[in-house]
Order: C-alpha cells, then sequence, then structure tokens
C-alpha cells in the first residue's frame, strides 16, 4: 500500500467476506477516499439466491466503516463472459478456469474500468497477492508476488493481469497471513469477523459443477477404462469430467487393492474416461506429458524478462495450490492464433488438463502465464 499527502479514491470490491473487508477498513485507517463496491453477478437460475445476503454483509462492513457504498450490476458481462465461456470450453472437452476469467473481465476488466470513469485511482480487493516496484524502466513497473501466506496465496488466478491495470490495482491484505487478517476485523468491529470463507467458483459460489453443466449439455452414458483399455465401470459423459478427478463416475468392477481412482485421461469422440492409482507411473499417453504448448500467453512485466529465443529456467504450477513445478520454457514461432511456448519438465505432471491455466514463477514473482493447450 502507498502513503501519500493527498487522500486518494480508491473503490474497494466488497465480496460480504471478512478479506474484502479489512482491506476497506486497512485503506480507511490509511486515510484513502474508500468506496465500498458490491459486484452483483450472474446467479444460475436453477440454485438458490445468495447474492442478496452477500449484498447485505458487504452493506454492514461499509456501515461501521462509515463509507459509501454502491452495487455495481455486472450481471449481463458475468454471464457472457464467464459463465458462457466456462460452458464452451466444457461442450470442448477442456477444462475451464472461470476464476481466471472472472478475475480478467469483472473485477480488473469491467470493475476497473468503472472505478477510473468515476473518479477512482485505485480498485481494491481481498486477494492474497502483493504487487512490488520494478526497478525496471519504460513498460515494466510493477510486479505481482504471491500472497506472504502461502497456504491462501491466489496469484495463479491474476496472471492475465497488466502493467495498465496494476498501476490502479492494490491488495492491502497480501503481505498477511489469514488469521491475522480475523484478528483485525475484530479490532476494526466488522461483523465478518466470524464468518465462515466462501467456497467454489468467483460469484457463482459451491454448486454442483456437473449438476449445472447438464442443464446445458445432454448427459450420455459411456464407459470408464483402466489402464489396460478393459471397461470397469460407466459414467454420464466424458465432457463432464478433468483430469485428476477423483468423483463423479461409477466403478463396478474394483481391483484388489481398491485404491481411489483418478481420471488420467478422456476420449471425447468415444466418451470414454481412463481411470487408475495416483500412484501409477503415467506415461504420455496415460496424462502424464513431460512437455505443454501454452497458448494466450500474457507477460506481466515484459521488460524484466530476457524471454524471446532461449531456454529459461523457472517454475510453474499447472493447477491452484500446486507446489511449484521447475521447468524450462521455449517461445514458439507465432502462428495464426498467436504466440506460444514450449514448457519442459524434468517428470512427468499429472493431472494436467487442457483448457487450464500454467502460470510461470521466478521464485516468489508471478511472471504471467497462458493456457494448456496440450
Amino acid at each position: 500500500m502507498k502513503s501519500q499527502s493527498v487522500k486518494k479514491k480508491v473503490y474497494v470490491g466488497l465480496s460480504g467476506g471478512v478479506d474484502s473487508a479489512v482491506s476497506a477498513a486497512l485503506l480507511k485507517k490509511e486515510s484513502y477516499d474508500v468506496t465500498g463496491v458490491f459486484i452483483k453477478a450472474w446467479t444460475p437460475p436453477s440454485y438458490p439466491c445468495t447474492w442478496k445476503e452477500d449484498r447485505r454483509s458487504a452493506m454492514r462492513v461499509a456501515a461501521v466503516l462509515d463509507i459509501p457504498f454502491i452495487t455495481l450490476d455486472l450481471e449481463k458481462e458475468y454471464k457472457k463472459e464467464v459463465v458462457d465461456y466456462m460452458i464452451a470450453e466444457y461442450k470442448k472437452g477442456r477444462t475451464p478456469n472461470p476464476d481466471v476469467m472472472c478475475n480478467k473481465e469483472i473485477k480488473f476488466g469491467h470493475f476497473l474500468k468503472f472505478a477510473l470513469k468515476n473518479g477512482a485511482q485505485y480498485v481494491a480487493t481481498g486477494h492474497y497477492a502483493r504487487t512490488v516496484a520494478s526497478s525496471d524502466q519504460g513498460e515494466g513497473r510493477v510486479g505481482l508476488m504471491e500472497g506472504a501466506d502461502k497456504n491462501k496465496d491466489q496469484s495463479y488466478f491474476l496472471w492475465t493481469l497488466t502493467q495498465k491495470q496494476l498501476e490502479h490495482i492494490l491488495f492491502p491484505i497480501g503481505h498477511l497471513q489469514k488469521p491475522k487478517v480475523r484478528k483485525l476485523a475484530e479490532k476494526f468491529g466488522l461483523p465478518q469477523a466470524t464468518r465462515k470463507d466462501s467456497q467454489g467458483l468467483c460469484f457463482l459460489g459451491k454448486i454442483d459443477m456437473k449438476e449445472f453443466l447438464a442443464q446445458y449439455m445432454p448427459t450420455k452414458r459411456g464407459d470408464v477404462l483402466d489402464l489396460e483399455g478393459k471397461k470397469i465401470g460407466h459414467h454420464n459423459g466424458a465432457l463432464f469430467f478433468t483430469i485428476g478427478e477423483r468423483h463423479g463416475f461409477t466403478v463396478t468392477k474394483k481391483s484388489e487393492n481398491e485404491m481411489p481412482l483418478y481420471v488420467v485421461s478422456k476420449d471425447i469422440s468415444k466418451n470414454t474416461i481412463t481411470v487408475a492409482p495416483k500412484i501409477t507411473p503415467y506415461s504420455k499417453s496415460q496424462g502424464g506429458p513431460l512437455t505443454l504448448e501454452i497458448s494466450e500467453i500474457n507477460w506481466i512485466n515484459p521488460t524484466s524478462l530476457k524471454l524471446r529465443g532461449t531456454k529459461e529456467k523457472l517454475f510453474c504450477r499447472t493447477r491452484y495450490r500446486q507446489e511449484k513445478i521447475p521447468c524450462k520454457i521455449t517461445p514458439q514461432k507465432p502462428n495464426q492464433q498467436g504466440s506460444s511456448l514450449l514448457v519442459e519438465f524434468d517428470k512427468p505432471q499429472m493431472g494436467v488438463s487442457a483448457g487450464q491455466s500454467l502460470v510461470l514463477y521466478d521464485n516468489e514473482i508471478c511472471l504471467g502465464g497462458g493456457i494448456i493447450e496440450k
């Protein structure tokens, strides 16, 4: 956060949870001109409505802190740019990352534009991530770092951020541990101090994904196969599964050891999924590639990287909360779809799904990332 003699105007995205509530309180304490903003997103018609309860919780924060409160209706934008994208990706047999898209298009897209248009210099959210001033001149000025609380770090979901956006973004709790955030909520007298953390998709909350997708994609019974290609069970549609998933299919022929089985590959054209125990030494064809190709590349701080034309030793994550994996990257020649990178690993990687994000790191610095094409 920044200290200043003249008050800077900041719009804080208040979700109704403790993280955004404490973010607003800290900014007001630092003498920012704070306005709370609740973003109204699209809610599935057949699911219980939770946004009104979340909005009331956000309003209580504004009342306790004595700050203005705004409701920003982005229902149409969220449905089109997050939900429709998610459904389209599943229909292609890929595994989307709606939380990444929510940050890109909604929180740091439409919300940021709304804030700047209405006179704010910054937006702030309750993400567990940090910004750091860059020593580079010119284009690269702000770096993105992991949150100090490694169990809550959300940098994985923020790899699409650009320099233009980061200049106007604050992460007030990124340097804190979660227990400290709850203690601060008590100190500030915020009712969210004891409220449970939300789980599930950005804004949508905890929903049964297969049940939700079944409203837009027809279910079709298919076979569950073992690594030898033998039928051992059934499922309701290969489209609904992601690599590494453990639940949602039925195994009728169990092995002697009865170890938990995970999806290691799927064949959309044949409507089959292949499952195996987690300890199986996968080959590339069984879901453990040594190389991946990623597209839609975004470098958060382009001028701090020397990645053009040479291999670079870095670290990456292919899913949220994963331990960082050593990797090497090689820029590929641009094609009609744009730039891409070849990512190489020392060991085969498990649970990798096309459509997910691969995020690159240099120690704690989040460099950017891309979409796994596999």
